[in-house]
């Protein structure tokens, strides 16, 4: 037997905004999984490039340590090392307004430009997470209302609230509130976690960056294994 508490039930019966409000719901169900699978696959990618970072400083020199890094589209270490490189190759190439700021100056602020523009690589797509997990409660609530109007409507025509005349419409408004949860839940979570896997990103960009910086600056890289003042020698190319 039907139950009138089913998915079937609330799509056989529903109205025109009963079942917009279903498939408004299930596309954004379906954008924000896309939006969770896509990231969480490219944190993992990140990751793994952030582990070859000490393989870079352990290169011959800076063409091979770009060799080890990837080259991977889109890889932020990658663009990282090259910003510092044609940052610090375009400082001394000729005199221009930039020469008003020191070579330390300069490669900060070119590798920062670097890191923002990951940082914002890396935020993207978010905000469709953070809409949907804060909209699709509502969403479904507007069903449950609508679900609880059509009841009273069935009430006042029968005149009397019988269970067969409100049980139907009860339904929907049951579904419609555990289908605004459904879809804000998983987004919520999503969006904390990728928020969480990108902070560990940024730090390890930081870190880079700030090896990178001491690299172009001094020539050796800053080793924090190795304790203050300790440098790592590794050859220009």
């Amino acid at each position: 037997m039907e139950s009138q508490f089913g998915l079937m039930h609330l799509w056989s019966q529903g109205d025109l905004v009963t079942k917009g409000v279903a498939v408004l719901l299930l596309g954004m169900s379906l954008a924000s999984w896309i939006v969770i699978i896509i990231k969480a696959l490219d944190l993992r990618r990140f990751a793994a490039q952030a582990r070859r970072t000490e393989s870079f400083w352990h290169s011959a020199d800076f063409a091979d340590g770009l060799n080890k890094l990837g080259n991977e589209p889109g890889n932020p270490f990658r663009a990282l090392a090259t910003e510092g490189r044609e940052a610090t190759a375009h400082h001394h190439a000729q005199p221009q307004l930039h020469d008003s700021l020191d070579m330390s100056d300069w490669l900060t602020r070119s590798l920062r430009n670097s890191i923002d523009e990951s940082t914002a690589r890396l935020q993207s797509g978010l905000a469709v997470l953070a809409s949907v997990g804060s909209t699709a409660p509502f969403i479904g609530l507007f069903g449950t209302v609508w679900g609880i109007y059509h009841a009273l409507l069935s009430i006042g025509t029968a005149g009397q609230a019988t269970i067969d005349k409100v049980a139907g419409p009860i339904g929907e408004a049951l579904i419609m509130t555990a289908l605004g949860l459904a879809v804000a839940i998983p987004a919520v979570l999503g969006y904390n976690a990728l928020v969480r896997g990108n902070k560990g990103v940024i730090m390890k960009l930081n870190r880079f960056a700030h090896d990178l910086h001491a690299y172009f600056v001094t020539g050796a890289r800053v080793s924090a294994a190795g304790g203050p003042g300790k440098v790592v020698p590794m050859k220009k190319g």
